[in-house]
């Protein structure tokens, strides 16, 4: 957005009526400016929430040849996720209701685990495996506080 040179105020405030009103709109047009100006600025650091899909993000899913198990921020500001397992170029950004969910029944070591554990973490938290195979695969999360 550009502001026209000649909508801005003059230096001197005159005093005919006229005069008074041209300067005001020429203070009015920087303002708008000015504030178009800004949200120019800035409108790359909020998601556009209105453009957010109700589609299902898909976990997991493969993008750039590496199987993700949440939502990812590559080339990106804000999480997003695919909406195909393959990455086909449907995406949406994600919300709180979108991290991935825990897999349960899931082994672990030479157990097979049927809630969230605390099993294994040295900070006494509890989590869970994204796969069926924690052995294997070694994707997690935490769980709730509550659980």
């Amino acid at each position: 957005m550009s502001c026209p040179e000649d909508s801005l105020p003059p230096a001197s405030v005159p005093v005919w009526p006229l005069e008074v009103m041209r300067h005001l709109v020429g203070w009015v047009s920087l303002a708008v400016c000015m504030h178009g100006l800004n949200a120019e600025l800035i409108s790359h650091l909020h998601p556009p929430i209105r453009d957010i899909s109700i589609a299902s993000c898909i976990f997991p899913f493969i993008y750039d040849d590496e199987i993700h198990y949440n939502c990812i921020s590559t080339h990106s500001d804000f999480d997003w996720c695919s909406l195909d397992f393959n990455f086909k170029g449907r995406w949406r950004y994600c919300t709180a209701n979108d991290p991935p969910m825990c897999t349960f029944p899931f082994l672990f070591r030479k157990r097979t685990i049927h809630n969230c554990t605390k099993e294994g973490y040295i900070l006494n938290r509890s989590w869970c495996s994204l796969t069926k195979n924690y052995n294997k695969d070694r994707k997690w999360k935490q769980c709730s506080p509550l659980k």
